[in-house]
């Protein structure tokens, strides 16, 4: 596992699990995949203050404590899959909201999620299922086997 802090714009060099999939019904139709699907609402937000009891979680608007809003309108978040990243539990300052998602034009870079072109996505999570791991960082080494 990486060293991975709240706020420092990385994404963690990892085997991730897959949790769910968020989507904005009133963006597309609902995805074919076996993961879970959520269903995106105004109020939906994540929680990324490591001094909350509500760190990494999901929660509601309003929310006192730092949160991202899941209800974009910049088209980033119409689908999501949410990534396994500091969850079970969440230790606090760790990182939190480490998503795959759709990317910015020019892909600029995120603040340590994984993007992708929306139509990527999409075929994407067509494929994935819930024993599905995202490897972040290097291929691992082939073993070799001595020849006698």
């Amino acid at each position: 596992m990486t060293r991975k802090r709240e706020g420092d714009g990385a994404t963690p060099r990892a085997d991730l699990p897959l949790r769910r999939v968020w989507r904005r019904a009133d963006r597309g139709p609902r995805p074919a995949t076996a993961l879970a699907v959520r269903t995106t609402r105004p109020d939906d937000g994540w929680c990324d203050a490591p001094e909350s009891p509500c760190y990494n979680r999901p929660v509601r608007s309003p929310f006192r404590a730092s949160h991202e809003r899941m209800w974009r309108e910049d088209g980033l978040y119409d689908l999501v899959v949410e990534l396994g990243w500091n969850d079970r539990p969440p230790r606090p300052g760790r990182g939190s909201a480490i998503f795959m998602h759709a990317a910015r034009p020019g892909f600029a870079p995120t603040a340590g999620c994984v993007a992708l072109a929306p139509a990527a996505l999409r075929r994407l999570i067509a494929r994935l299922g819930p024993q599905t791991l995202l490897r972040i960082g290097p291929r691992p080494r082939k073993l070799r086997r001595d020849r006698a």
